[in-house]
């Protein structure tokens, strides 16, 4: 099993950047230090730290923004958490209102192997209980029946290299090529009937599902109209 590298106070910044961060926007330490509930001397401080580690992006008077490196280590920090909700919730019925505070204790000790048997087990969910995206897992497959078929250890599995954004988080006027699908052998079809598979080229061309639930893509030339609960499972790599 592979040793924990981050400290739980390193991985909690990370992850209140990537609760804040929207697109080329730096998070102010204010709201990190009201976040994370630390003085802002000491938020810069650690900021500077984590800049050094190419974790982040800072500047002050300005904030932080996740590097590339720093953004794949919050998100699978927050995959890990949602995932744990999904479990306490729908699995071990934890009452609802003790769910997120019992992932935030567990979600840093959580192994790779251990998030990978209940994802299996919940039949890899899309949203956890507050009806939040579930990042996609960073193992190296085109979808979750091959994760299914696959009966390496966790260390002997490849770890997919880019980092991907489902189509719900791709704001309009953005394309990408798709690598990810958050499907099996029974839901695939659902995909192949709008077109979408695994090295398609889609472009955004509306993105409103906060209001009503709906985004509308550009595939192979046609106009598409995907709800939400599709949407969630479509991972590109933006161009």
């Amino acid at each position: 099993m592979a040793k924990k590298v981050l400290s739980e106070n390193i991985e909690e910044y990370l992850e209140v950047l990537y609760d804040h961060s929207d697109s080329d926007n730096y998070v102010s330490t204010t709201i990190i230090s009201k976040s994370l509930n630390i003085a802002p001397g000491s938020v810069t401080q650690m900021l500077k730290k984590l800049e050094q580690g190419e974790y982040i992006n800072y500047e002050p008077y300005k904030g932080a923004m996740l590097s590339d490196k720093g953004y794949k280590i919050a998100k699978k920090i927050k995959r890990k958490h949602r995932i744990l909700e999904k479990f306490l919730s729908d699995v071990l019925n934890i009452d609802e209102k003790n769910i997120h505070q019992q992932a935030c204790e567990m979600e840093h000790s959580l192994s790779d192997e251990a998030e990978r048997a209940m994802c299996h087990l919940m039949k890899h969910p899309d949203e956890c209980p507050g009806k939040q995206l579930i990042p996609e897992c960073d193992f190296d497959f085109n979808n979750c029946e091959e994760c299914l078929d696959n009966d390496e250890s966790i260390e002997e599995i490849g770890i997919r290299s880019d980092n991907l954004l489902s189509l719900t988080q791709i704001t309009a006027n953005n394309e990408g090529e798709v690598l990810f699908i958050r499907s099996n052998s029974n839901t695939l079809d659902e995909f192949s009937e709008v077109s979408v598979c695994i090295g398609a080229k889609i472009a955004i061309i509306e993105n409103n599902v906060k209001e009503s639930n709906k985004i509308i893509i550009k595939v192979n030339n046609q106009k598409k109209e995907l709800k939400r609960e599709l949407a969630n499972n479509i991972f590109l790599k933006l161009n």
